[in-house]
């Protein structure tokens, strides 16, 4: 099979993007996945993105907040070859997908035209079949089923997911994210910050940030002494509490609170505690200006150095080198 290639740089090419609206879908995911495309157009003053908006069967189609969205053609009306095709779906997703957009999917995969799923149209690819062995992500409150029901699919937490010929992301705004990273590496940087501009946001989320699941859900049933914990954690950064100060804060013992996060986190309280401080630092490295000596003290660290030598042995790259991407 042919393999697609999203990201390849032209400044010629006029890329003819379909959309598919399946009943139920989000329209604030769907317009964030196709807006930044016309405001690319608009931006350039020429035609980047043709977008084709589609439905598996002719007439309007239904979203979620029952306003309708009339697509411009049902799937075996597609006039000219696609480049990229997303389909936009409900997550859950209720009752089956239509077996004739399944069989399409699978011809487009085998043609080598790249896919794409917002909200709960990785749910619609993964059934296609199409997603095996791919890096996938879709809203953080489908990870469990999703991992369960769909085993070859390689499962990411990230906010979106560009794997070779298949994009996915968590649904809401991380689809414009995603959108704009994809006319970033096929227009060039520039145009992707001008549409993030037009659009008044500070910067665009890169693919590797984790969705912000909350902390309840996170945790699902575990005990609330573990709960607090977290919450202690979250709310002690700039002046990290040792392991036994958050025990006597919760009035157990050291050793039961490292049982705890053991069985329902998989990690020792001072890793799960140097993990969320460093997370904590990228996002500021990323948004914004302080240097990272400030970073360092603001997260924890009581040294440049040190928080470099951290950082590096985490993420693989210096604060420097993350600050540069």
């Amino acid at each position: 099979m042919p393999e697609p290639n999203v990201s390849l740089h032209t400044t010629s090419l006029t890329r003819h993007v379909g959309i598919v609206v399946l009943p139920g879908f989000s329209l604030l995911a769907q317009a964030c996945a196709t807006e930044p495309l016309a405001v690319a157009n608009r931006l350039e003053g020429r035609s980047l993105y043709r977008l084709t908006t589609l439905a598996t069967v002719v007439g309007p189609v239904a979203s979620a907040s029952h306003q309708v969205l009339m697509p411009q053609a049902s799937l075996g009306e597609v006039d000219d070859p696609l480049d990229l095709l997303l389909v936009c779906a409900p997550g859950p997703l209720s009752g089956s997908v239509p077996l004739p957009l399944i069989d399409w999917l699978r011809r487009l995969a085998g043609a080598g035209v790249p896919l794409g799923g917002v909200g709960g149209g990785t749910e619609v690819l993964a059934r296609a079949g199409v997603l095996d062995g791919y890096r996938a992500t879709l809203p953080w409150q489908r990870f469990d089923a999703f991992s369960e029901a769909f085993p070859r699919v390689r499962l990411s937490r990230q906010l979106f997911e560009i794997d070779r010929g298949r994009l996915t992301c968590g649904g809401g705004t991380a689809a414009m994210d995603m959108m704009m990273t994809l006319v970033g590496s096929q227009h060039g940087p520039r145009l992707a910050e001008r549409i993030s501009e037009h659009f008044v946001l500070e910067r665009i989320r890169m693919g590797d940030e984790p969705q912000l699941v909350p902390l309840r859900s996170r945790l699902g049933h575990a005990p609330e002494n573990l709960a607090e914990a977290v919450a202690l954690m979250e709310a002690n950064v700039e002046e990290p509490l040792s392991t036994h100060e958050l025990a006597e804060h919760l009035g157990i013992s050291r050793r039961q609170l490292e049982r705890l996060f053991k069985k329902y986190l998989q990690a020792v309280p001072s890793r799960y505690y140097l993990d969320l401080r460093l997370q904590r630092a990228r996002r500021l490295l990323r948004e914004s200006d302080c240097p990272a000596g400030e970073i360092a003290l603001q997260t924890g660290f009581s040294s440049a150095a040190h928080f470099s030598t951290a950082y590096r042995n985490h993420f693989g790259i210096t604060p420097r080198e993350e600050r540069l991407r």
